[in-house]
């Protein structure tokens, strides 16, 4: 049984077995031994897993190739075709970018343009494996997942570039929502965007497309944070807004500067632990201050009430391509005549509210009630709107539709309607030398009672128009009807030559709001538009020729190309001949008419100017419009609720400032234009005021004066109501039967 080995000194005991006879061989005995421990049920459960495993990747693979059927996912052409939006640009005639409209704010930049240290910060921030990844990266999505599960919402995400810029793209395919679906999405488009686009073409839409707070892009972000095209920023500025996608309101600098020094600062960590920039460098950037405040750039609203005019028209044109394709619209607007034309607006309402007649509210009392307590539909403080423009092209240079954009969005130059007053007196006697009516024809100014029918009523009754100083002048002219602006003389003209001849001159020198035919429309009982009313003065200024107002020069697509250009709109409305003798009677009204303060405080006599005043007979709309040869503009006064501003208030005296202030202030930067010269052909002869015939040796000096005329309509008769006496009177003393004589 046991055998004795001697090793050495020792004696080792090997213990033999006998050997034991074989069992049987059985197919058990020759498996591993793990299998050996197998049991039945053992099979069925990984069976069951197996199975389960199976299903879950099928599950999974059918999930993923089916979570964008039916449209719910962009398809690839609708990647391939994908442009951001981008907003159109408003610029003034100088080229300085006024507005933007956009329903995104967002101006595109090519990758190329900008600072290399610009889309390095933004990688080294949202997703520093962006170079190595297909769209996915793997590891910080399952970290982001197991995260999500144990936390919940709220963790910082596992997106990368390419997935943030899918969402991007299109959030009505996608969304926000934070959700498995969602997620799921998101990851097919990105897998599908890498697929076609380049690394830099995704970084480049990356930085394009999304939002910083303020807009979207990173141009736009620029000009708002730092007031600066993204081509100009430095590392820290590139750094500020890199720390901004993850939550742009909370970590915006001029919100939460705390919060925005540390993003930026890790944003600056993390450039440099990546090997984008130095230690040095970044220890350097962080002693940059943030911006403390938004630059005063594209939020400022310049000009707003000319803003909305142009966006409505372009609105009209281009429908919802205005607010995405990134037009560029150049405009007529002068930002120094704008606010020129603000500015002297302004100081004349003020001065007007001081007025110890004025009993309606002030502006400045406006500003202290609480906002919800006025009904700004209809401002309670005095209002006013201002235009200016190029008579020869009708390039609108300044509009103000309104004393506070804030309060009251109603343009009123471009929508009011507001009775003319005396402003339309010229159109009545611009039929009558149109008909050719001697500009020396004599009206006597005299009492009258003309009989009125209202047919929706269907009743009758008297109206007796009166003079606005209650005064009637005897015989007189035309031009000095006109230059006086007296109402009976006008009134009687038009029923002499036909309202319908006066609605008819009126609409084709532009007014295209309703004129009645009835004799106080002669007067101005008709409801104008501001901006027609200078429309039609442009046929004076412009010697019969009317020109349309337009504010766009010329608009381009955003790749630069121009889409459409302005071409002065004009039209021949009178004859040159005609046109100079009305020019001729306005330029009376501002040397001694109605608007003689225009000359005697604000325009040297070398500046050739034009125009008519305007008042209505209760008092609630007051005017001024006028002209040099190269500038024409227009003045309107009043309250939105048609009321009196107060007693005493006209044209000449209370809006022709404003109109005088401009010209003023202008003119001391700009050349003096050529007076306007005569077309020629005309006939000048001296005449006797008070007949409008050829004056003799025996009329007074003081009713003597040269007259122009076209051919066929001078006088010919010698003046007959001055004769010799029998005394021999000299021909300068006064006339004899004269009554009520008018100053000259």
């Amino acid at each position: 049984m046991f055998e004795r080995v001697q090793r050495g000194v020792g004696v080792l005991r090997i213990r033999r077995r006998s050997p034991r006879p074989r069992r049987p061989s059985t197919r058990r005995a020759r498996l591993p031994r793990a299998l050996r421990r197998f049991r039945p049920w053992h099979s069925i459960a990984l069976l069951v897993l197996l199975f389960g495993l199976c299903a879950g990747i099928g599950l999974a693979w059918g999930s993923w190739t089916r979570i964008c059927l039916d449209e719910r996912c962009p398809s690839i052409a609708q990647i391939t075709v994908w442009e951001p939006e981008e907003s159109s640009k408003l610029y003034a005639g100088d080229g300085s970018l006024i507005h933007e409209f956009f329903l995104e704010r967002r101006t595109v930049i090519d990758l190329a343009d900008l600072p290399a240290y610009v889309p390095q910060a933004f990688v080294a921030i949202e997703d520093k494996r962006f170079y190595r990844h297909g769209g996915l990266d793997l590891r910080r999505f399952v970290r982001a997942t197991i995260e999500y599960l144990i936390y919940g919402p709220g963790r910082p995400g596992g997106s990368t570039i390419t997935q943030q810029l899918a969402r991007n793209q299109f959030p009505d395919r996608i969304g926000f929502a934070v959700s498995p679906l969602r997620k799921a999405k998101e990851a097919k488009v990105a897998r599908d965007i890498e697929r076609i686009y380049s690394k830099e073409e995704i970084l480049e839409a990356y930085l394009n497309q999304i939002p910083f707070g303020a807009g979207y892009g990173i141009e736009t972000a620029a000009h708002y944070y730092f007031g600066k095209p993204a081509r100009q920023l430095n590392l820290p500025e590139a750094a500020t807004l890199a720390a901004l996608p993850q939550a742009p309101s909370r970590l915006s600098p001029f919100r939460n500067p705390e919060l925005a020094l540390r993003r930026r600062n890790l944003v600056l960590d993390l450039m440099a632990q990546q090997g984008y920039i130095s230690e040095a460098e970044a220890e350097a950037a962080k002693a940059y201050p943030l911006p403390r405040s938004q630059p005063r750039g594209q939020e400022y609203q310049i000009a707003p009430y000319f803003v909305e005019w142009v966006r409505q028209m372009m609105d009209d044109r281009f429908g919802s391509d205005l607010y995405q394709a990134g037009f560029h619209i150049y405009t007529t607007l002068d930002l120094e005549m704008q606010a020129i034309a603000d500015s002297a607006l302004r100081a004349q309402l003020t001065l007007l509210e001081s007025v110890p007649d004025y009993e309606h509210m002030t502006y400045e009392e406006a500003l202290k009630l609480p906002p919800d307590s006025i009904d700004w539909a209809q401002t309670p403080y005095l209002q006013g709107m201002f235009i200016a423009l190029d008579p020869k092209t009708g390039f609108v240079s300044a509009l103000v539709g309104g004393r506070d954009w804030n309060h009251s969005k109603f343009n009123r130059a471009t929508q009011a309607l507001r009775q003319a007053g005396s402003a339309f007196k010229p159109f009545v006697y611009t039929a009558a030398l149109a008909s050719d009516y001697p500009v020396s024809y004599v009206i006597y100014d005299a009492p009258l009672e003309l009989d009125q029918y209202d047919p929706e009523g269907d009743s009758t009754w008297i109206w007796s128009p009166k003079n606005y100083n209650n005064r009637f002048d005897g015989p007189t002219t035309l031009r000095d009807a006109l230059r006086r602006s007296r109402n009976v003389p006008t009134v009687k003209l038009s029923q002499e030559i036909g309202m319908e001849s006066v609605g008819q001159t009126a609409r084709r020198m532009g007014i295209r709001s309703p004129i009645p035919r009835v004799a106080a429309a002669a007067i101005g009982a008709v409801d104008v538009i501001p901006l027609q009313l200078v429309e039609a003065f442009t046929t004076y200024a412009n010697l019969g020729t009317r020109v349309t107002p337009q504010p766009i020069l010329r608009i381009e697509d955003k790749t630069g190309r121009t889409i459409w250009e302005a071409v002065p709109q004009r039209e021949e409305i009178l004859d040159p001949q005609t046109a100079w003798i009305l020019l001729t009677i306005l330029q009376d009204v501002v040397n001694t008419g109605t608007a003689w303060r225009i000359r005697s405080e604000y325009l040297a006599p070398e500046i050739p100017a034009a125009g008519k005043t305007g008042t209505t007979n209760d008092e609630t709309n007051i005017w001024f419009l006028g002209f040099t040869p190269d500038l024409l503009a227009g003045v309107w006064i009043g309250l939105d609720e048609p009321t009196r501003i107060f007693e005493g208030a006209v044209g000449g005296a209370h809006a022709a400032p404003v109109w005088g202030a401009f010209m003023q202030r202008v003119y001391q930067n700009r050349p003096i234009p050529e007076p306007w010269r005569s077309p020629g052909g005309l006939i000048y002869r001296t005449v006797d005021k008070l007949t409008g015939k050829l004056a003799s040796e025996y009329c007074p000096e003081d009713a003597v004066y040269t007259e122009v005329y076209k051919p066929g309509t001078e006088p010919v008769e010698e003046c007959d109501l001055h004769q010799p006496t029998p005394w021999g009177l000299p021909p300068s003393s006064p006339a004899r039967g004269r009554t009520n004589p008018q100053p000259h």
